[in-house]
């Protein structure tokens, strides 16, 4: 394996200029610049990645952090990190993903600092001791959700406006003259779900309309989302005249369709059923779904924009401020959900 010693010799230059031009620590003039690059190819030398990041204090590398015990991404999830990675792409950074669930993310076994130069948070809860630690650090952060009360002031984060995304499920749903709307809704925990249950009140008040609380379910962190869907519509729909449900997400969904499948309820003649999703599942259901679609790959995109620029000031010392941003969500109507006069149980 070649040294940095016998590239310098064969480029004609000093072992410093041969460490600058990797680290780019300091400049180097584009004549000097392609001599140490023609020499290092022609001896297949490449640098030590652990010995570059100990010089410039760097990894190049970024960290993606979820919170779930879920066993593989949704369909949300993969258009968020293609997002991610397309900005990473373009800036030169690798990705780190740190999808431990809920159990490992507090095993000390587990505690290590990742070799990351900042990170982009997924699913912020109420309580999370993720954030508060790497504010503890000094760790460049951004977070896709609506970061905790108190701290959006001082963190930068991007989001759906999951306030106004539930209105229009549920607005929708009422339109459509159904009054027995149950929410399968995202963990209590994570402020995404109080979002959206702002979101889901709101519409029955704007429609003069009540609701009941035991209407609204929490997915509990611990169980898979299509598991929970299905034995949650099992049960609503076997003791309940449940006209029409919201999912949390097209995996939630699945579920439903599935229960229903099993019990002859047709959709949407029998119920309808609307989700927060990603417009590329969609097509997955039979009838299709009617979506609020959340646009991950744009809210990927915008958070690594975000945290790479942080990035970058912090190299040029300038001073962080907290950005906010705002992902539009798009409404497609799907053939799962219809006018109540259909229902003919």
């Amino acid at each position: 394996m070649a040294t940095i010693t016998e590239v310098a010799k064969l480029a004609g230059v000093s072992k410093g200029t041969v460490s600058n031009v990797f680290s780019g620590k300091r400049p180097i003039s584009q004549q000097v610049k392609t001599r140490v690059l023609e020499a290092a190819a022609t001896l297949n030398y490449k640098p030590n990645y652990w010995a570059r990041t100990l010089a410039i204090k760097k990894t190049k590398m970024i960290g993606l952090n979820f919170l779930s015990d879920e066993h593989q991404f949704s369909q949300f999830h993969l258009s968020l990190i293609n997002g991610v990675l397309s900005e990473c792409y373009k800036s030169g950074y690798r990705l780190l993903i740190n999808a431990l669930s809920n159990e490992y993310q507090t095993d000390i076994e587990h505690l290590a600092r990742d070799p990351i130069d900042g990170e982009i948070l997924l699913d912020p809860s109420l309580d999370d001791q993720r954030i508060e630690e790497r504010l503890r650090e000094n760790l460049p952060v951004i977070v896709i959700g609506n970061p905790p009360s108190g701290l959006s002031e001082s963190l930068s984060y991007v989001d759906n406006d999951n306030v106004e995304a539930a209105r229009k499920l549920t607005s929708h749903l009422l339109k459509l003259g159904h009054e027995h709307i149950s929410f399968i809704n995202a963990p209590s925990q994570r402020t995404v779900s109080v979002d959206r249950r702002t979101g889901y009140e709101k519409a029955f008040v704007e429609a003069g309309m009540t609701y009941r609380d035991e209407w609204v379910i929490s997915i509990p962190p611990e169980e898979s989302s299509a598991e929970f869907g299905y034995t949650t519509a099992t049960r609503l729909l076997k003791k309940e005249k449940c006209g029409a449900m919201i999912t949390d997400n097209e995996r939630c969904a699945m579920g439903v369709y599935h229960a229903a499948k099993e019990m002859g309820i047709r959709i949407p003649e029998d119920l309808s059923v609307a989700s927060f999703s990603e417009e590329s599942f969609v097509s997955r259901f039979s009838p299709p779904l009617t979506s609020v679609q959340l646009n991950g790959g744009h809210l990927g995109q915008a958070a690594a924009r975000q945290l790479l620029a942080e990035l970058k000031m912090e190299e040029a010392e300038s001073t962080r401020s907290a950005g906010r941003i705002i992902v539009p969500t798009d409404f497609i109507q799907g053939a799962s959900s219809a006018p109540i006069k259909i229902n003919i149980r």
